[in-house]
Formats: C-alpha cells, sequence, structure tokens
C-alpha cells in the first residue's frame, strides 16, 4: 500500500472504531501559533463530550453524527516551557478515553510547500548535487526551539525515515526526515532573531505543476481557470493530476493554526510553456489556502525561479524558447498585486546554471527569513524587498529612457562595474545591448542602434545575474517594458 494511502486509511480506520483520535500533526514535540486561536479538532464516538486541556485552558465540545470535533484554545502567549496537551472523551456509556501530547511549545508556525527546490534536504539527495556547506552545519544543527514536521515525500520512504510526526531540530532529524534545506535555514534564522520556538510543516513533492496544489474552488475562482481542474495534463510525476496534492497532502494540515506560507515551485509550469496564466493560478492558489486556513491575511512569502538553460533541454515534451523562463519570472512578478505576499531573488545563487537544483539553500532560507522579519514581524530590516521595475519616461526628443524602481533608495552595481543586461528597442521590436547608468536614483539606458527606443528588457534570460542591486546586495527583477507576443515554445517544424 502507498504511503498516503497507508495514511488516509489509518485515520478512517480510527473514525470506524470511534476511537478518540486526532490527525497526524497533533503530536509530541509540536509547536501551537502564539497570539491566535488555537485550533484542535480530531475523532471520537458520535455525541461524546470531548475536552482540551493545556496552559491553564479548558475547552469542551460534543462530536457530531459522524464522530468529528473541533475546539479552538484561546490565543496563547509565546512559551520555550514543555508543557502537555490532553483530551479526554466521555461517550454515551460513560466510557472514558484520554490523549496526552507531550513536550509542546508555542511560537510561530509556518507551512513550507512546492516542488523539488523546496523539498531538496540538507545533505545528499539522489541525482543531484548535494547542498552547499551542510556537513559543516550538521554539526551546528541542534536546535530545540526549532520543531519540524516532516510530511510524506514524493518518493516512497526509506527504511529509517522520520514522517509525519514532530521532532526536535537535530542532525539526525534532518538527516532521517530528509528535512527541507531552505526551510531549516529559514526556521533557524526565525528562532535566532525572534526568541521563540518555530514549528515548521513541510510538504513538497518534486517535479508538480501549481495545479496539482489547488482545491477544486480554486479553478472556480477565475474564469480563465474553470474546467481546467477536469482536464488530464502530462505531468513530469506520473499520476499527478490538477487537486491531488491538495487532497493528499494539504488538506491533513487544514485546520492547524498557523502564521504563513513559502512557497517555492514553477519549474513544471515552465516546462508548460506558460506565461501570465501562472499568475493566474499563483493568486488563486493564495486565495484558496487563506480561505482554508480562515486566514484571509496570511503572508505568503514564494521564491523567484532560479536561471536554468530550459531551452537546451531536448527530452521534455516541449522543445522551450529562452523566453519561457523569464515569462514565468513576469508571471511571479505580476503575483505581487495580492495583498501580504514577497517575493525573493534568486538570480545571483546559482553557480551552475545547468542544474535546475542550486545548492546555495542557506541564502535561499536567510532571505525568506529577512523577509518575513520585516513584513510579517516588523522588525527593522535593510531593503528586503528586491527592486521591481516602476515606470518608463522618455524626456522629449531624447534618445535615452530613464526608469524608475521600487524600491528605489540605494540602487547600486554590485561589482562596481556598468550595469548588466539591459536591452532596448524601437518600434522595430528588435533588441540591442544597451548602456544603463545610475542618476539620482533613475536608471537612464540608451544605444547608438536605436535613435528612438520605446521598449527597455532587463535579464531578460534564462541565464540572467545581473548586477543591479539594493542596500542588501539583492538583485533587481528581470522585467520587460513592452506587452509584444512571446514564443515560448519552438515550432514543431523547427525542431
Amino acid at each position: 500500500m502507498r504511503p498516503r494511502l497507508l495514511c488516509l486509511f489509518l485515520l478512517l480506520a480510527a473514525l470506524l472504531r470511534a476511537d478518540l483520535a486526532c490527525p497526524p500533526i497533533f503530536g509530541d514535540h509540536m509547536v501551537l501559533q502564539r497570539d491566535l486561536p488555537v485550533a484542535v479538532w480530531g475523532t471520537a464516538e458520535p455525541a461524546a463530550t470531548v475536552t482540551v486541556r493545556f496552559a491553564d485552558q479548558e475547552k469542551a465540545t460534543t462530536t457530531d453524527a459522524s464522530g468529528r470535533w473541533l475546539v479552538r484554545l484561546d490565543a496563547l502567549p509565546a512559551s520555550a516551557d514543555p508543557r502537555d496537551l490532553t483530551i479526554s472523551a466521555l461517550n454515551r456509556e460513560s466510557k472514558i478515553e484520554n490523549l496526552k501530547f507531550e513536550d509542546v511549545l508555542v511560537g510561530e508556525v509556518w507551512f513550507l510547500s512546492g516542488q523539488s527546490n523546496m523539498e531538496k534536504q540538507l545533505g545528499p539527495r539522489r541525482g543531484q548535487q548535494p547542498t552547499d556547506g551542510y556537513e559543516e552545519e550538521l554539526t551546528r544543527a541542534d536546535c530545540p526551539p526549532l520543531r519540524l514536521f516532516q510530511g510524506l515525500h514524493a518518493l516512497k520512504p526509506k527504511e529509517g525515515d522520520i514522517l509525519l510526526e514532530w521532532r526536535r531540530c537535530s542532525a539526525e532529524a534532518l538527516t532521517r526526515m530528509e528535512f527541507s534545506a531552505a526551510g531549516y535555514y529559514f526556521g533557524r534564522e526565525l528562532v535566532r532573531e525572534l526568541g521563540v520556538p518555530v514549528g515548521l510543516i513541510h510538504s513538497s513533492f518534486g517535479g508538480t505543476r501549481i495545479e496539482a496544489w489547488m482545491p477544486p474552488a480554486a479553478f472556480a475562482s477565475d474564469p480563465a481557470l474553470r474546467g481546467l481542474e477536469k482536464v488530464p495534463y502530462d505531468s513530469w510525476v506520473k499520476g499527478v493530476q490538477a487537486t491531488e496534492l491538495w487532497t493528499e497532502r494539504v488538506t491533513p494540515y487544514v485546520p492547524f493554526t498557523l502564521r504563513g506560507f513559502l512557497w517555492y515551485q514553477g519549474e513544471a509550469n515552465v516546462m508548460n510553456a506558460e506565461h501570465l496564466e501562472y499568475a493566474v493560478k499563483m493568486r488563486a492558489l493564495i486565495a484558496s489556502w487563506r480561505a482554508a486556513w480562515g486566514r484571509p491575511d496570511a503572508p505568503f512569502y514564494f521564491a523567484q525561479l532560479a536561471p536554468f538553460t530550459y531551452s537546451r533541454i531536448k527530452v521534455w515534451p516541449k522543445q522551450l524558447t529562452p523566453d519561457s523562463l523569464p515569462a514565468v519570472w513576469e508571471a511571479q512578478a505580476a503575483a505581487l498585486d495580492v495583498p501580504h505576499t514577497g517575493l525573493i531573488p534568486t538570480t545571483d545563487l546559482v553557480g551552475n546554471v545547468k542544474d535546475i537544483h542550486p545548492t546555495n539553500k542557506h541564502d535561499v532560507g536567510r532571505r525568506f527569513a529577512r523577509l518575513a522579519l520585516a513584513e510579517t514581524y516588523g522588525r527593522k530590516e535593510n531593503a528586503v524587498q528586491a527592486p521591481r521595475f516602476q515606470t518608463l519616461r522618455r524626456p522629449w526628443f531624447s534618445q535615452k529612457l530613464e526608469l524608475t524602481f521600487t524600491p528605489a533608495v540605494g540602487l547600486r552595481s554590485r561589482d562596481g562595474q556598468p550595469l548588466t543586461l539591459f536591452q532596448i528597442a524601437g518600434a522595430d521590436r528588435k533588441f540591442h545591448p544597451a548602456e544603463a547608468v545610475l542618476k539620482g536614483g533613475k536608471v537612464v539606458v540608451s544605444s547608438p542602434a536605436v535613435p528612438k527606443p520605446v521598449a527597455v528588457r532587463f535579464a531578460w534570460d534564462e541565464t540572467a545575474n545581473p548586477n543591479l542591486v539594493n542596500p542588501a546586495g539583492l538583485p533587481a527583477l528581470p522585467f520587460r517594458t513592452d506587452d509584444w507576443p512571446l514564443t515560448l515554445e519552438v515550432p514543431k517544424e523547427a525542431k
């Protein structure tokens, strides 16, 4: 029996026996979210009285006809003191059942998801290069206030894996769980900076499209998506279709109370030659996840896809052009119009553009953490938002174009060299390399080959590593000022 089906079978068996039970997300060593009402739920015999006790609170409810129950503890302050959470059920025959979860802390809880770059663990992974510096990092990985919950992996679990249970962060736990490296670095930074316990729930699946992580309601939320959940598609991972991972890898954790979400996904959608439709899917996924947890303003932070030579891969069903990755970069930036979202740049974190799994996950996790510290926790962090294109202006009779960015303060060249990867075009739509100069917080671009410029593209290259950065060294996001049609897939006759 496949592991995901086994998990569902065990939960169903407990329900049929009418045993007092909670989902696997509840367990020893877990972290409960501070400062928000905390959902606790499970099953017992129908019409039983269920009482939950924790931290001087006692909440009671009665199970429904199916034996389901849910209570919400009042908001709790952060606490690193280990305490017990106990649950009792009194049925109609006055039989009492009890559950106890030990070493429970209160702090910050985040849900991590996506495909293989979020899944990539701290250490070696079959078929991939190991994450940078993992051996040294494991020597200092013990961090009891950081608690990890690893969901099912994409592949069949190996003997000795620790899945579907909470563990204190340690070298052994990280190794046996194969826990997300980016997630680990994110959690360590939060513990260090906030001084409170942190719980991370990790549920990723390599090679999967965003549609697999969306509930049916997400597809109904936009006319451009309606019906797509019923259309089979070619999947990099066999058998994984729309809504399946939502059902199997997300809903088991709803409505466990948490602060927000980290998301690193999109490579599989690049392979499908997508453009702004990916932004539509992103908006729908964000809204549906927030709705499921009842947190309409929950922070949702996501990673820019890393540079990679998609157009040089010949074995995929679609032969992509060099525009395919920049097109999804454009879609990711477009999704930032959703409130309480943020995008961390990655164009400068890739040592090998022929490796779709970059090995520097330390800076990915740290950038997620600095973004959360500033935007979620109100810390005074320096320039955590990557510069984004804002406006284009052509002075009267000028052969130059002026670009503004937001945030604009402190823009500079990372290496002190002239700004790179700017292109300029006239009405003929032919782009030429451009000279780009910083003047008064603006970037002025020009080219002698384009006397009447109308459009600019920046870092519009699947291997881009531009040197325009903010004071914290975060690179500006790729963009284009035109809306000219893009060719994302090589025509079959040209292959």
